[in-house]
């Protein structure tokens, strides 16, 4: 089947303007869940082709007008078709491309979308395929753009309908789900066995981990999880959403990725300390260090990101110092005990949680990031006493925000060494220490013999330590 440009046909100069030679028909009411897919299909061309970050479009507040419009339900499927999608992407683009005599040209992004969001419900979905393919065939119908493509929406997807069975296993069993860049990297940072080890982790839904105030055994019991050898909560399918479980109410845990619960833990006993929070929200590590017993402030440039921190802490009666400011110009009355820097980066060790990820970030950001980084940790070093400890950490797998980083830093700030984490320091990271003394997880690590329960974020960290001698 040959794919024509993704343009509207020509209109027909011929047809009369007036009104009374159109025909007077009743406009129909638009078919059950289309309004689902069309916002489907508006938000995967916002990620692909706009690059934005899924979580901003699909956030119930402030997401995407498309997307608050629909109600609770339908936006939970707006969000699984998208998650499924981007993780599945390459799958499905090989699976379609199988469907066509010719790819589809560059201009017809539109019908591409459609198409996917299509094939992400047939093949990895509990949708009807008989209704993923009439919805999808409706859509196409409905768009100028891709009005004379519906028929090939039809066939398309009617085929993969009928064939998954046969062709979804050998596609998996073939197809990269990144972009090529991404994986180049991987392979570059990692060996290419445990680039493939992290890449077939990413297409796995992510479990729930929780940081609990007390008794991980018995929430865990409550969530009918496990506990982590870390520490964390873990459970592999929510019996509720995050706010009807037992214990939100009272405060007795918070979500957290286990891997992003690490780095608070290196300082040791933090009791009596004050340490800053550097770009803190939503404020995971500063209830950790609050509940240890440190006087924690917690800097953030955004302030409703901070507003979104104090209602956690609020709810798990914890207290800390707010402030809001950026990092990089932020003056503190006096150093800190202690500096937690959670820098900003390319989060590319979030995929299995946010696939959005590799489709809306570059190497080119990655650099940028890594400046960034750079910069404030030079500024952390201000902000702590002789003698002190930063920890830095991101969720980067790259090693240019992690290690690299870090070696460039270290070698230029002869005032700052590091403070290596030693075998059994803290419980349960003894294998994701570096030769360095480093702390480095990737979403391969923590396997257990249930997949659904295995791996965590990618996460960097390391400890330093301000010399006593520097003024």
């Amino acid at each position: 089947m040959v794919v024509s440009g993704d343009t509207p046909p020509p209109r027909d100069r011929r047809r009369s303007k007036h009104p009374s030679s159109r025909p007077d028909r009743a406009a129909e009411p638009p078919a059950p869940g289309l309004a689902v897919r069309m916002a489907a299909a508006r938000l995967l061309a916002a990620v692909v082709d706009a690059k934005t970050p899924l979580d901003g479009l699909t956030d119930q507040e402030h997401g995407h007008p498309q997307f608050k419009a629909l109600d609770v339900r339908d936006r939970a499927l707006v969000r699984a078709i998208l998650v499924t999608a981007l993780r599945h992407r390459r799958t499905i683009e090989k699976l379609i491309a199988d469907r066509l005599h010719s790819p589809l040209p560059g201009n017809a992004t539109t019908l591409s979308h459609i198409l996917h969001v299509g094939a992400a419900q047939i093949l990895f979905l509990d949708v009807p395929d008989s209704a993923a393919v009439d919805l999808a065939v409706t859509h196409a119908k409905g768009d100028p753009r891709t009005q004379r493509f519906a028929s090939l929406v039809n066939a398309v997807l009617r085929g993969l309908a009928r064939d998954k069975a046969a062709d979804l296993p050998k596609a998996l069993a073939t197809v990269t789900d990144a972009p090529d860049w991404f994986v180049e990297r991987l392979n570059a940072a990692y060996s290419r066995e445990a680039a493939a080890k992290i890449l077939a982790a990413h297409r796995l839904e992510s479990p729930t981990d929780f940081t609990v105030k007390a008794e991980p055994e018995r929430w865990a019991d409550a969530f009918d999880g496990i506990v982590l050898p870390t520490g964390s909560v873990r459970v592999g399918r929510l019996p509720a959403p995050v706010p009807d479980l037992p214990g939100f109410e009272e405060g007795a845990w918070w979500v957290q990725d286990a891997a992003a619960a690490l780095p608070a833990r290196l300082f040791g006993d933090v009791r009596g300390l004050r340490i800053a929070d550097l770009c803190a929200a939503p404020g995971g590590k500063t209830a950790q260090l609050a509940l240890a017993g440190a006087a924690v402030t917690a800097v953030d440039s955004s302030r409703s990101r901070l507003a979104r921190l104090k209602a956690n802490l609020d709810r798990l009666g914890l207290d800390a110092g707010i402030v809001q400011a950026d990092v990089l110009d932020w003056q503190a009355e006096e150093p800190f005990d202690a500096i937690l820097l959670d820098a900003p980066c390319s989060s590319t060790g979030t995929v299995r949680r946010h696939p959005d990820v590799p489709w809306t970030k570059s190497p080119a950001d990655i650099e940028k990031l890594a400046t960034l980084q750079r910069r404030l940790l030079e500024r952390a070093v201000h902000l702590v006493k002789p003698g002190g400890t930063i920890v830095f950490s991101n969720c980067s797998l790259d090693p240019l925000e992690g290690e690299e980083m870090i070696r460039r830093f270290l070698a230029d700030n002869p005032g700052i060494a590091t403070d290596p984490l030693l075998p059994g320091e803290v419980a349960g990271i003894d294998a994701f220490l570096t030769p360095e003394g480093w702390l480095r997880t990737t979403p391969a690590d923590m396997a257990l013999a249930d997949p659904a329960l295995s791996g965590m974020d990618g996460f960097f960290a390391a400890r330093l330590r301000r010399r006593q001698d520097q003024a």
